[in-house]
């Protein structure tokens, strides 16, 4: 996001050193692009089994979205994650059981008077190992845990490095030979892994992916598609008026309110759930700074939120987590929040350019939201001073003047290889022999529309429903087809359908899958062979002995 300039700072992406200073050639054994927590993963695991390897990351942090904002991790079964991913929260845990990591409250207060949950949940492995596991984090302090990991595990990191879209890569026949990136810096390597939460690398690869919704009909899955009987969550309670005009079809609709309806039941479309930032605020007024007026700011974009809360509902801020230190992760809740609903389409197969311009109305979406719901007159006390209480953090992402670098990027591009999880999966109709992992999360998509029904404003897409058990990720599915690229993996933008991927997509997941593509990556150069041949009983016994869970017992 080099060209975007938020608070006075640039968002994320100015380079470490001038380009002039930086070699034009690399090498190494394995090259990782995407600086996301699942590549972090990837680069420790690969550098720990002896090969070379470097990290690229496109902006200038690590940790993607584990350290941008979500510090409210989502598990579904923390007995289901090993690894890398269990040390990085058992190394957060050491991080808080120093009174030095305590300052704008004790460690005390944090676990039982505001109500830490997701740390006080039964975790069977950490029970098993003697071992403490902390699952809610502040971001600056989950960066520095990723640092640390790279920089013992002796991985390359290269930060500011944006992929080449048209020239960005070299094959030879069915191998990737090199990248490029747009600086015009070329990383050469044996293998390769995409970790990012868009999937350029694949695509440029020529590996088959798919944007957007799935029909049902197409992997016989029920909550996939268009969803509006489901969609019963994050929906008007109470009906509100959509025009510009109360009562007024002919004075247009709101901003945010798509004419037309939202598609047959089930059938699917290239629509894509919605984004967010997922805001690391406090309200300790010694760490507190305010969030400004976005440029531009327009407060009809909030009209069909002030109506809603005029109609009896303010729930717009109920997903709030107490983080340490008197900071909170807040996420969408309720009708309209802080998703910013039919924004994103583009966004997956967009270039940087375009997707600056994406990031940038996301941005000024929510800070303005937080600014209506701070200042505008027509609002009520009770809510001007609910949300006056939060501020930005003087001490968390300070060259983006406090807001988060990372867009919380719930779906990309998903990858289509030889084996596609699906909704059967997760509920255990259907299982796999090769996994590399389990996933635990509920089947879980945001909104993708809103529309108008019947005079009033009706959201579409969200679907939550839960999983009967952890569930095993085939390797197929981090691996392309044999005839599109033997050296390539893909653990972040993997092969699953659309609510399928709702399960799989969460942070410990992404670590849990990229430690073992990595793994992958490492045995299949030591054993010359395309990734899709590889032993799997020899990459099984190999990541057992690492820590992975690869079955749930």
């Amino acid at each position: 996001m080099a060209a975007l300039l938020l608070l006075g700072a640039s968002v994320g992406c100015a380079p470490s050193q001038s380009l002039s200073q930086r070699p034009k050639t690399a090498d190494a054994d394995v090259v990782i692009y995407g600086g996301t927590s699942g590549g972090v993963a990837a680069a420790v695991q690969a550098a720990r089994m002896g090969k070379r390897v470097v990290l690229i990351e496109p902006g200038m942090h690590l940790g993607g979205l584990s350290a941008g904002g979500l510090g409210a991790t989502d598990i579904g079964n923390k007995g289901a994650i090993g690894g890398i991913a269990r040390e990085f929260y058992e190394r957060i845990a050491r991080h808080y059981a120093a009174d030095s990591a305590w300052r704008q409250e004790t460690r005390a207060d944090y676990l039982t008077v505001r109500g830490a949950t997701l740390n006080r949940a039964k975790d069977p492995v950490a029970e098993a190992r003697g071992i403490a596991a902390q699952w809610t984090f502040e971001p600056h302090v989950a960066e520095q845990v990723f640092r640390d990991l790279v920089s013992e595990a002796g991985a390359e990191v290269v930060l500011g490095e944006r992929l080449d879209l048209h020239r960005g890569v070299r094959k030879r026949g069915r191998r990737i030979t090199a990248i490029r990136m747009e600086s015009g810096r070329v990383f050469a390597g044996r293998m390769f892994i995409d970790a990012t939460y868009e999937g350029d690398l694949m695509a440029k690869a020529g590996v088959a992916y798919h944007v957007g919704r799935e029909a049902n009909a197409v992997y016989g899955e029920t909550l996939n598609g268009v969803q509006t009987t489901n969609a019963v969550y994050h929906q008007f309670t109470r009906p509100v008026d959509p025009y510009r005009i109360q009562g007024d079809p002919a004075s247009g609709l709101l901003p945010g309110v798509q004419s037309g309806g939202p598609g047959q039941e089930g059938s699917g479309d290239r629509r894509v759930q919605a984004y967010n930032f997922r805001l690391c605020l406090t309200d300790a007024i010694e760490n507190r700074r305010p969030i400004p007026q976005p440029k531009g700011y327009d407060p009809n974009r909030y009209e069909l939120l002030r109506r809603y809360i005029a109609a009896g509902v303010f729930d717009a801020l109920r997903l709030n987590t107490p983080m340490p230190n008197r900071k909170t992760d807040i996420n969408n809740y309720g009708a309209f929040s802080s998703d910013h609903i039919g924004a994103n389409y583009e966004y997956p197969d967009a270039d940087h350019a375009a997707r600056e311009r994406i990031f940038r109305d996301h941005v000024d979406y929510l800070m303005g939201m937080w600014w209506f719901l701070q200042n505008d007159p027509r609002l009520s006390d009770t809510v001007r001073r609910e949300a006056g209480r939060w501020g930005l953090c003087r001490d968390e992402f300070p060259d983006t003047g406090g807001w988060p670098h990372q867009l919380y990027v719930r779906e990309a591009r998903r990858m289509v290889s030889s084996h596609v999880m699906t909704e059967k999966h997760c509920r255990g109709q259907e299982t796999i022999r090769d996994s590399v992992g389990l996933a635990a999360y509920g089947m879980d998509s945001h909104n993708v529309q809103r529309y108008v029904k019947d005079h009033a404003a009706i959201n579409e897409g969200n679907v939550e429903v839960g999983v009967p058990r952890p569930y095993p990720v085939s390797y197929r599915a981090i691996v392309p087809r044999a005839g599109e690229c033997e050296n390539l993996l893909v653990p972040v933008c993997l092969s699953a359908s659309h609510i399928a991927y709702g399960s799989i997509r969460m942070e410990p997941v992404f670590m849990v899958l990229g430690q073992s593509a990595a793994t992958a990556a490492a045995l299949a150069i030591d054993s010359a062979a395309p990734l899709q041949r590889i032993e799997y009983d020899t990459l099984r016994a190999r990541l057992q002995a690492d820590g992975q869970i690869l079955e749930w017992r």
